[in-house]
């Protein structure tokens, strides 16, 4: 019975997201037969390091046993980087635009970019007290204003949900093949 109730809300988890997911498919179907848009797509996923959000993936997702979990970590640690941004790259570009991912890509790359990257995965609980701010350099703050960086953003943001969609669906595949 256990199973069966796993299973109706798997297949509903995966019928309202192929739902969601089709409009923002449909638009740029070209755009995943464009090498240099994919190879832009793949570019932003390594530089967002995107094969720890498929690592988070497996971690929230749950196993029969521990030596399955085991095991399919046992493949992300075998599976390298670079081929968790080339297979993630072709699903995802129809969703990230060429000029979102050559502008993320380039803020990813800057240091503050960097910082940021280092504190999404690696963050750890910080205390605030009741009326303080956290301090921003002025360089973030320019970087923070810029029109081709807010527009990026937002559209990364928006993204988000295919990103972690696309995440689930590959690790499902690693964790079929044999390896």
């Amino acid at each position: 019975m256990k199973f069966a109730v796993h299973a109706l809300l798997g297949l509903s988890l995966v019928a309202g997201n192929a739902a969601f997911a089709a409009p923002a498919a449909a638009p740029s179907q070209a755009a995943a037969t464009n090498p240099a848009h994919v190879k832009a797509v793949e570019d932003l996923l390594a530089s967002m390091q995107v094969e720890k959000v498929l690592r988070g993936v497996a971690g929230r997702s749950r196993y029969p046993s521990e030596a399955q979990r085991k095991e399919v970590f046992a493949k992300l640690d075998r599976t390298p980087p670079a081929e968790v941004y080339r297979r993630l790259a072709a699903p995802l570009a129809p969703v990230i635009s060429a000029d979102t991912a050559t502008e993320m890509t380039r803020f990813y790359n800057t240091p503050y970019g960097k910082k940021v990257i280092q504190a999404r995965y690696n963050s750890s609980a910080q205390i605030m007290f009741p009326g303080t701010k956290p301090v921003v350099p002025p360089e973030e703050k320019k970087e923070r204003t810029r029109a081709a960086y807010v527009n990026a953003s937002k559209a990364l943001a928006d993204a988000q949900p295919a990103i972690e969609s696309e995440a689930f669906k590959l690790l499902q595949m690693i964790n079929k093949e044999k390896r």
